[in-house]
């Protein structure tokens, strides 16, 4: 009778469950991490976050599911084959990132690369447990057989995924308040990958290594090897990437890229010309014709009491400039989220030069806070305190565009409604809606926004078009989709609304005593006004903060 043979286990029994545990959640913090990148990313490349995040999340968790059955087809080499997805997960979420910037740098174009990443990240975290679940069973499958099995399988399972889950808080809390602030997005994501793949790789290469044949394990540390070089040689050379990566989407006129707690702020202009004003990929200054938004937007509004002014945004200075003109102003609060901004503004001398100082002028106090919240507060203290202390005679909301789903809740009913709150008696509020002529529905919603929380609406609009410029999304965007040297193709428009509360709109014009203006006429708004007109379609349900109608 032949002698029976004997299976050789990879590691002592009982021995395996907590250093697996430790992997997995290391894994899963990693796993987390590079879904939250692709999110920030994609959201920082395209604007509409609520849109991107959906796109991220949804693949991601179909991919997990797919990545759970094509692990079945490993579970006969279960450690060879974790350590191959360890080592792959590494390289893609590492380099996800990288790879994301390049397309949207170089090609214009990253939704289709942002999908693939997607899928494939959300494939190889999928076939993380059910891997790691043969090798624990596999492990363990020495100790007598009894009717404790099914209950110990229970277990481990319950083990697999709370330390799953633990590390996915862990990886979610990192990324904002750890890796975002102090690598950066591409850093960030390639020093994740090599975190990734020393735990992934470590596990099989020490644990399991009775498990690998010599083949496989000279397979796994090539595999780790050649992964954690790319990743290194990446994060070396990160900084030129971003620079060459800067140029290809701004030009060649970077003159300032400064990464704030909120955004990018790049400032481009050729030396003694006047600066261009990026944040986050998107044009929200234009040098060469910003004086045709600023005037439009602040001195119809100017046309009535103004000595007490209240800007919403802005942190560039230019709307303050405009308001500082008019000699009857006594104050000026400036409202704004990124402090940032209003440093470079102050600072940079271009950016100080073309908004003339307007941040240090006395008259002039800026708060750091959010538009919403800051003005909810205004608004108990004015119905609390002195009605000549608290209240302003004008609101300018110098905004994004309300189709950027970070300035939504900036644009709804419940927002307005605070705002008239703050307002004096014969008070004006006067909002950047977007192009009423390329988008109209966001416009006219607008409109009817402002008139649901109570305000008399007078539409108007300006022309944006100077010297290849075109307003945009976030009030220019000089190129369109093809990079900042392109000729655009966006709208050449403004869309501004001049409000008052009560029933009668405020009367389109400019005061008396307007200083002299460099393309604002009466004659151009009665124009504006007509032109916007035409737009006007059916009547339109407000925003609000459940209720977000924006994007159309």
């Amino acid at each position: 009778m032949p002698p029976k043979r004997v299976t050789r286990q990879p590691v002592r029994p009982g021995a395996v469950r907590y250093p697996v545990l430790a992997v997995v959640f290391v894994c899963a913090a990693c796993g987390l991490v590079y879904e939250l990148e692709l999110v920030a990313l994609a959201s920082y490349l395209t604007g509409d976050s609520v849109t991107q995040a959906s796109v991220v999340l949804s693949v991601m968790v179909f991919a997990m599911g797919v990545g759970s059955l094509l692990a079945k087809r490993l579970r006969c080499r279960a450690a060879v084959g974790f350590g191959l997805v360890e080592a792959g997960l590494a390289l893609i979420g590492g380099c996800s990132a990288l790879v994301l910037y390049a397309a949207f740098a170089w090609l214009g174009e990253s939704r289709y690369v942002l999908v693939a990443f997607s899928l494939a990240i959300g494939v190889l975290i999928g076939a993380e447990i059910p891997l790691l679940m043969s090798l624990i069973q596999r492990a363990e499958s020495t100790r007598a057989p009894g009717a404790g099995d099914e209950d110990d399988a229970a277990g481990t399972v319950a083990d697999l995924f709370a330390a799953d889950y633990v590390g996915a808080l862990v990886g979610g809390l990192a990324f904002p308040f750890l890796l975002l602030p102090w690598l950066g997005q591409l850093t960030g994501a390639l020093v994740t990958g090599a975190v990734n793949a020393v735990a992934g790789g470590g596990l099989v290469l020490w644990l399991f290594r009775r498990d690998l044949t010599a083949r496989s394990r000279a397979l796994l540390i090539g595999a780790n090897l050649t992964v954690l070089t790319v990743l290194a040689t990446a994060t070396v050379l990160v900084d030129d990437f971003e620079r060459a990566a800067r140029r290809a989407v701004y030009g060649d006129s970077v003159r300032v890229a400064v990464q704030t707690e909120m955004q990018e702020v790049v400032v481009t202009g050729a030396p003694g010309g006047p600066p261009d004003l990026f944040f986050d990929g998107r044009l929200r200054v234009g040098g060469q014709d910003e004086y045709r938004y600023h005037e439009a937007l602040v001195h119809p509004a100017m046309n009535g009491p103004h000595a007490r002014v209240l800007i919403v945004g802005g942190g560039d200075g230019l709307a303050a400039r405009e308001v500082l003109r008019h000699p009857g102003v006594r104050s000026v609060t400036v409202v704004e989220l990124d402090p940032g901004v209003v440093r470079l503004a102050r600072t940079d001398p271009q950016l100080a030069t073309l908004n003339e100082h307007a941040l240090r002028d006395p008259r002039v106090r800026v708060v750091y806070a959010d538009a919403f919240h800051w003005l909810r507060g205004a608004g108990e203290r004015a119905e609390a305190g002195p009605a000549a202390r608290e209240r302003y005679d004008v609101m300018i909301s110098d905004l994004p565009d309300p189709g950027m789903t970070s300035s939504t809740k900036l644009y709804s009913e419940e927002f307005y409604g605070l705002a008239a709150r703050i307002l004096a008696d014969g008070g004006r509020l006067v909002v950047h809606a977007g192009s009423a002529s390329a988008r109209p529905r966001t416009y006219w919603t607008v409109d009817s926004t402002l008139r649901a929380a109570g305000f008399a609406v007078r539409p108007y609009g300006a022309s944006g078009r100077e010297a290849g410029f075109v307003a945009g999304p976030d009030r220019d965007d000089r190129a369109g989709d093809e990079g900042a040297g392109g000729e655009g193709a966006g709208p050449a428009d403004w869309g501004f609304l001049l409000a008052a509360r009560g029933p009668h709109p405020p009367a389109l014009g400019l005061a008396a005593g307007t200083p002299p203006l460099r393309s604002l006429t009466a004659e151009a708004l009665a124009t504006g006004a007509r032109t916007v007109e035409r737009t006007r379609g059916g009547d339109l349900p407000p925003s609000t903060l459940v209720h977000p109608r924006y994007g159309g």
